[in-house]
């Protein structure tokens, strides 16, 4: 299984922008509150951000068209994306993430990594789950679920195993059994179209694709399927990354339905553009390469980049060229993951803040 004794801690927040703004407005508690691009009345354009737990009984979802979601929804709380404030919330959790870890990850505006192996084992490490998990409600008035496991990966699917507000401890010994009955979609980077391609190959469940042959696998999806067989074996050997010797801004989102709608990517997209934009600024960076991120079906991913003249942290420029980057790509084929990255970075101090997926080539 995973190695070392490692303990890894993955801590999500629940809903986080929609949380946020029913913390800045207790009025909209209980009521379907949905961030995004303004509906217009069911003609906008432009995609969700996130949406209340309320608003998902009515099937919506972050990167749905915004139109679609008011169809769903019409009497939802639709509100403006608002990331500056998204921004300096998460900077109220992220110090209190990092006073528990021994090295710490920051993935995402509401997620992050923490190695805890110092806890000793994984009855101390659920414990201290517990406490980080009311240190955030009491001083950020918000919830979050949280994974403790041997590896990343698995820590991750264990903090979506009970949202919202749970908490899953994974032991070594328990990491195969955990996994065995999991629908397939749980593994991070397995969307719509390849878990319909393993349902035609009669893998429903990670522990069907765990007993099946590699070669079977990569049959069918090629190399990437080595990573993903690996996973459901329990092998997750992903180290937690401190902020030390990394260069890189990147941010990405994999589509709950691959989509091939100009208006969805070129929305999601410049949502992608301006939060790393935004981490840029917030770390006294400016870069000088763009690069955008396609995947589709079958994990098959391609990157296109591009120099800038100068070195830069205006949003709009990056904008402009991330987009610009992107246009080849709407070429009418489905895409299940769209990300962005920022790099050749100088000023203020060089980290990764944000990763790619665990099943990234």
């Amino acid at each position: 299984m995973a190695t070392g004794g490692r303990i890894i801690m993955h801590v999500d927040m629940d809903s986080f922008f929609a949380s946020v703004e029913v913390r800045r407005n207790p009025s909209l508690a209980g009521r379907p509150v949905i961030v995004g691009a303004d509906p217009k009345g069911g003609t906008g354009r432009g995609v969700v951000s996130t949406c209340s737990y309320e608003a998902r009984r009515y099937k919506v979802h972050s990167g749905m068209p915004i139109s679609r979601a008011y169809d769903l929804c019409p009497h939802g709380v639709y509100l403006p994306v608002d990331r500056s404030f998204y921004i300096r919330v998460s900077g109220e959790i992220m110090t209190v993430l990092r006073r528990h870890a021994g090295r710490f990850e920051q993935v995402s505006i509401d997620e992050a990594y923490l190695d805890v192996s110092d806890a000793g084992s994984f009855p101390a490490a659920g414990a201290l789950a517990a406490a980080i998990k009311r240190e955030i409600h009491e001083e950020a008035g918000l919830t979050c679920s949280v994974g403790v496991a041997p590896g990343k990966a698995v820590a991750k699917i264990a903090s979506d195993y009970r949202k919202p507000d749970g908490l899953t401890v994974v032991r070594p010994d328990e990491v195969a059994g955990f996994l065995a009955p999991l629908p397939v979609g749980k593994m991070p980077g397995v969307g719509k179209k390849t878990r319909e391609d393993l349902r035609r190959m009669g893998i429903l469940t990670i522990g069907d694709l765990a007993c099946r042959d590699v070669q079977d696998i990569i049959a069918w999806l090629g190399r990437s399927g080595v990573l993903m067989h690996r996973l459901a074996r329990g092998i997750d050997e992903g180290e937690v990354q401190g902020r030390e010797g990394c260069k890189s801004i990147s941010r990405e989102t994999t589509f709950d339905e691959d989509t091939a709608d100009p208006s969805v990517l070129s929305g999601t997209l410049a949502e992608l553009a301006d939060v790393v934009t935004e981490t840029l600024a917030a770390d006294g960076l400016r870069c000088r390469t763009v690069t955008v991120k396609v995947r589709y079906r079958g994990f098959e991913t391609h990157t296109r980049s591009r120099t800038l003249e100068r070195f830069t942290a205006d949003p709009a420029m990056i904008r402009r060229a991330a987009s610009a980057l992107l246009l080849p790509f709407l070429n009418g084929t489905d895409v299940r993951l769209l990300g962005v990255r920022l790099s050749a970075l100088e000023g203020g101090r060089t980290r990764q803040a944000l990763i790619d997926e665990f099943l990234s080539p």
